[in-house]
């Protein structure tokens, strides 16, 4: 079997993987990225382009207020206080850096809104594709070594427990690649592990297959396998707003429910708080009827179509045929199979809500986890967008110190081997923020890279 040695050696290459990467060749680090599929980007690639950051440049220019103690608050109370808080504080200490290293490394945020979970605009939109090929990009200009399809298939242990490795099935043979200073697992989640959703989240099988398809759960079997300890194992959701014919070209999420629609089932009847986060609603949506949701609006929201910025471009959806539109409520209902009389009442009693005149029935009193005021659903024409919950990331699994090193099921290091991004578990708790998972994965990835460096320069005096 042929045996590579590096400093480090990083599994997975969606957003962690390649900032922890490039920040380690930058140092000078000797690194290899090792890639299950033939296509670099993983999950990162698909999503929508979303980093969680406040007190940014982009905020300050738009009169957006905003803290890292706001911030802090959103992703506890939507964690449900269940989060890890020191790695909370790890990111919200390290967040600036991670910001300003994106940019300097020309990555450009062209929208910054509010989205799930949070209490003030700070998602800064990128086009993620961009932002990936560029890392990998300046990291191969570093003498960075990349591998594809080369699936992890255990990790090396030596006779103290250190973690010295990785083995790999390569297209013809396996292969070891040794890290002098660790093993970073970026491997992801398992959103397409059938086996593995099956034992978590066997609810969650109903959602719609997304994700990278490398994300069946590779690195964290391997890592449970030396004893890694688990959290947020319970928690796992999909994210409502997918179209049923949802394909993996396009990232097709909408979510138009906050910035004014209402969500109903079948039978025109809303079913759930929609100003709650989308993991939330995600969960919610699978106890409907085929479990499908229709995202009901007028043209007040069909004009805050913004087309394309992910979870806004309605335009883009319509041109697909998506959207179905109508000049009454009772004609929207028929093109789209919601029972008429059922969402004529509905809206009724919503713009009752609206004016004051009765409580909301699902509990709403705002847009977006607290921000922005509902509006009445009543201006022509009328638009309904059928959607499902889609199974795009699982937020859980093995557990981390703030330095990204994993820690097993009792409380202790698993030396030489870190753990970044979707493949770890306890930063989110019950639910998610929008931007949470790219900023994670980079922010992250950046703290296990200096714990590296910081290892090479103490061996290197020594």
């Amino acid at each position: 079997m042929p045996e590579h040695t590096y400093d480090l050696v990083v599994v997975g290459s969606g957003i962690a993987g390649q900032t922890a990467a490039t920040s380690a060749a930058a140092a000078g680090l000797s690194v290899v990225l090792l890639e299950k599929t033939d296509k670099l980007g993983g999950s990162s690639a698909m999503s929508g382009g979303w980093f969680a950051f406040s007190g940014t440049e982009e905020q300050t220019a738009l009169g957006i207020e905003d803290s890292a103690e706001l911030f802090l608050k959103d992703m506890l109370e939507v964690g449900e206080y269940l989060n890890d808080r020191s790695l909370l504080e790890a990111y919200l200490a390290h967040q600036g850096d991670t910001y300003r290293w994106l940019k300097s490394h020309g990555v450009s945020f062209r929208e910054v809104e509010i989205s799930s979970g949070q209490s003030a605009r700070r998602s800064h939109n990128s086009v993620i594709k961009d932002v990936l090929a560029t890392l990998h990009r300046d990291f191969a200009a570093l003498d960075g070594q990349t591998r594809l399809c080369h699936r992890a298939t255990r990790l090396v242990r030596d006779g103290n427990g250190l973690v010295t490795g990785v083995v790999t099935q390569g297209p013809d043979r396996e292969a070891s690649f040794t890290g002098r200073f660790g093993v970073v697992l970026a491997t992801g989640g398992f959103s397409r592990g059938t086996e593995m959703l099956k034992t978590f989240a066997p609810e969650q099988l109903a959602a719609i297959p997304y994700g990278g398809k490398g994300n069946t759960g590779d690195g964290l079997r391997m890592a449970w396998k030396l004893g890694a300890g688990m959290a947020d194992m319970s928690f796992v959701s999909g994210t409502f707003g997918s179209h049923p014919e949802t394909g993996e070209d396009f990232h097709e999420l909408l979510t138009a429910y906050y910035m004014g629609a209402i969500i109903v089932n079948k039978h025109g009847r809303r079913f759930v708080d929609e100003s709650r986060d989308y993991k939330t609603l995600g969960r919610e949506v699978l106890g409907q009827p085929e479990g499908l949701g229709f995202e009901v609006f007028d043209a007040k929201v069909r004009a805050r179509s913004h087309r394309g910025i992910p979870l806004k471009d309605i335009d883009t959806l319509e041109d697909l045929g998506h959207v179905h539109k109508a000049d009454t409520l009772e004609e929207l209902a028929e093109l789209a199979g919601i029972d008429p009389a059922g969402l004529v009442r509905t809206v009724a009693r919503y713009n009752a809500c609206i004016a004051g005149e009765q409580e909301d029935e699902v509990g709403r009193s705002a847009l977006c986890n607290g921000v922005g005021d509902p509006l009445p659903i009543g201006e022509a024409p009328f638009y309904a967008y059928p959607a499902k919950s889609l199974m795009t990331t699982t937020y859980c699994g093995v557990t981390i110190s703030p330095h990204g090193e994993v820690i097993d099921v009792d409380g202790d290091v698993i030396d030489g081997l870190y753990a970044i991004g979707e493949v770890t578990g306890g930063f989110h708790g019950a639910a998610y923020i929008t931007g949470t998972s790219l900023g994670k994965g980079a922010v992250f990835g950046r703290i296990v890279a200096r714990h590296a460096i910081a290892k090479a320069a103490v061996a290197a005096s020594a």
